[in-house]
């Protein structure tokens, strides 16, 4: 048996960073159960992935909502929905982050009156609201309001926080979702410390002077590791030092724990592959190691996705063997018992330089623009546009995915074998949340809940902090969506951009052969081949969607792609209105079978029962049977990655030649 070296008295090792994972689906109560069994596995802290309706601000029971409740998180439309969820845990005693953006305000003010139902000091708490706009419009999709309003409320919160929860992180910038859209490093780089800067600034005219300086402390980060872990791991450290230097040179804080780049990370998802999925366990393990290995760049918290994500929704025990491997790296190797590996190497000198070079020259550009908030638009078409490069690489066989583009030959798995080899989502989940909803709203106080939300609407418009009636509304009752209705009546809605311009792209790699049969099906059509790309429901996850609608674009289709958050009826329309010869879907929430069905349905009422329908998303071969069953035409998953032979499907169910003959 292996025995653990004790290390000398000089040579005592660090504390190893929160271990956590990412977790939360079905119910609160089925929520609640996983969250107590994988703290008794180990696991340090929390991480809550909430539901879609939920970080958008509609309740289980509104129409945008069906099919996505309990899908992609847990649904926490009220206090009754919180309370259950930290059932027996303690929240004094717990570090709790909180993966929610535009509802930030309303989340927390439930888990603030949740503790103190549990009679915790408020003062005491610990967590993390991500509470991060920007990456919502760039490449995630749960926005709610406009970018002004929205940057107002993430600054109400850090100036409440900084007053009420001194220990708790009111902002935690997520580059994580732009490594995911596509983002180089130096762009992932440059983007997240523009999203700070341009909170820094709204902040600080919120608090004194004086504090201000702790609330730069107080701000974290939460990245992406990539699989080129040599370069990931100079990111981070490039992330560390040019964060001591905006923190320093242009909000002049002196102290040094203050300008300290403090950060947790979920290792890359993007990469994880359908093919053999299986080698996403090695994957990921080196993906962490580019977030442990530099001391001096080491994650505060760290959550590891789970081998077989690209399949499905993974099991608890596909959790505990990501938790395993972070326990493994801290306890039973010797990491944590030197410094920093890595400091005076030429090397890593010379690429951190490189990559902080880029990002200076990005930040001048989005500063010459007028910061974040002014430059959206441009952040959004360079995200497209490096991923369109990036999956060009792979199909061209430039970038190796091993199972994908090279040596693809492979033995079945037996881990994706047999029924239990994915958890589904309980199919009751989405009736028994609303029963209770309803039943919530039926048992409150009306009154009270009325007076509670004027107060809020009245908070809006009188830009006071938008905290202490949030809170209110939570304590008498209020729902998450008659609180995301309050701030969309004061603020509006908005609808983000999508990054594709209707300019075809200089790429012709590939694309000769594709564009002249476009032209002669086009010709056979009498009209430009019309392609309308759809994202049906709440699922904001758009990459997908933009490549499609790009590489479309760029075969000479005519394309209509009008971004996300629409409903089946609304892609009808659109249908309808512009002659579609194919519809495609991207859905990547697990809503597919519902939003599909009702689409399908309304596209035989309106006379368009033949024009052929695709679909793309992370959907199980069962579900794809369903949907073909339906009538849908072609189904792709993530391990369709080669655009251009989507793109002759296309063609080919456009072709009335083709379909003529069949």
């Amino acid at each position: 048996m292996q025995t653990t070296e004790t290390p000398p008295p000089d040579r005592q090792p660090d504390r190893p960073w929160l271990f956590r994972t990412y977790a939360g689906h079905s119910t609160a109560s089925a929520s609640n159960a996983l969250y107590r069994g994988n703290l008794a596995k180990g696991q340090t802290g929390l991480s809550v992935a909430f539901d879609l309706p939920t970080q958008t601000g509609y309740d289980s029971d509104h129409k945008l909502a069906r099919g996505e409740v309990g899908k992609v998180g847990v649904p926490v439309a009220h206090l009754g929905d919180m309370r259950m969820l930290f059932d027996q845990i303690p929240l004094d005693q717990m570090n709790t982050s909180m993966t929610i953006n535009a509802t930030a305000p309303w989340l927390l003010a439930l888990y603030i009156a949740v503790a103190e139902e549990q009679g915790a000091d408020v003062a005491a708490l610990q967590g993390t609201v991500q509470n991060d706009l920007i990456k919502e419009y760039l490449s995630r999709g749960t926005y709610v309001c406009p970018p002004k309003p929205s940057l107002r409320m993430i600054t109400d919160v850090a100036a409440y926080t900084r007053e009420h929860l001194p220990k708790w992180n009111p902002m935690n910038i997520c580059s994580y979702h732009l490594q995911e859209a596509g983002a180089t490093p130096e762009e992932e780089l440059a983007f997240a410390l523009a999203t700070a800067t341009a909170v820094l600034d709204d902040l600080r005219g919120k608090v004194p002077e004086a504090q201000f300086p702790e609330m730069v402390g107080r701000i974290s980060f939460f990245v992406n590791a990539g699989i080129r872990f040599v370069t990931e791991m100079c990111k981070m450290r490039a992330f560390v030092e040019l964060w001591d230097e905006i923190t320093r040179d242009r909000y002049g804080v002196e102290e040094e724990k203050f300008r300290r780049f403090r950060y947790g990370v979920q290792v890359n998802s993007l990469g994880l592959t359908e093919q053999q999925p299986e080698n996403n366990v090695y994957r990921i393990l080196l993906e962490t190691l580019a977030v442990t290995l530099s001391k001096n760049a080491r994650a505060r918290a760290v959550q590891l996705p789970a081998w077989n994500e690209a399949l499905g929704l993974p099991r608890p025990w596909d959790q505990q063997w990501s938790l395993r491997m972070q326990q493994i790296l801290a306890y039973e190797t010797d990491l944590l018992e030197y410094g920093d590996l890595f400091d005076g190497n030429p090397v890593v000198t010379r690429k951190v330089e490189e990559l902080k070079d880029g990002a200076r020259a990005e930040l001048a550009q989005i500063d010459a623009m007028g910061g974040a908030m002014e430059a959206i638009d441009y952040m959004k078409a360079r995200l497209v546009e490096s991923n369109a490069e990036r999956i060009a690489r792979i199909e061209a066989g430039e970038t190796v995915v091993v199972g994908v583009n090279r040596w693809t030959e492979h033995a079945p798995s037996p881990l994706t074998s047999g029924p239990e080899a994915i958890m589904l989502a309980d199919p009751e989940a989405e009736a028994d949340q609303i029963a209770r909803l309803q039943a919530w709203r039926a048992a409150r106080d009306s009154a009270a809940v009325e007076k509670a939300l004027t107060e809020l609407r009245a908070a809006a418009k009188s830009g006071a902090n938008i905290m202490p009636a949030s809170i209110a509304a939570a304590k008498a009752g209020a729902t998450t969506g008659e609180w995301g209705d309050a701030v969309r009546a004061v603020f509006g809605q908005y609808r983000g951009p999508t990054g594709v311009s209707k300019n075809p792209s200089n790429r012709t790699e590939g694309l000769d052969e594709i564009r002249a049969r476009v032209d002669a099906v086009s010709d056979a059509l009498g009209r430009r081949l019309k392609f309308v790309v759809g994202k049906p429901g709440l699922d904001g996850h758009s990459n997908g969607a933009e490549q499609i609608a790009a590489r479309a674009r760029d075969c000479g289709m005519d394309i209509t792609y009008e971004g996300i958050r629409l409903t089946p009826e609304e892609i009808v329309a659109s249908a309808l209105k512009d002659g579609a010869h194919v519809v495609g879907l991207s859905i990547l929430s697990g809503s597919h079978v519902p939003l599909i069905e009702e689409l399908m349905e309304r596209m035989r009422a309106a006379g368009l029962g033949d024009v052929p329908v695709v679909a793309g998303g992370i959907i199980p071969e069962d579900d794809a049977k369903r949907l073909r069953a339906m009538g849908v035409a072609k189904v792709y998953t993530p391990k369709d990655f080669q655009l251009n032979t989507i793109m002759d499907d296309i063609v080919s169910l456009a072709d009335p030649r083709v379909r003529a003959a069949q």
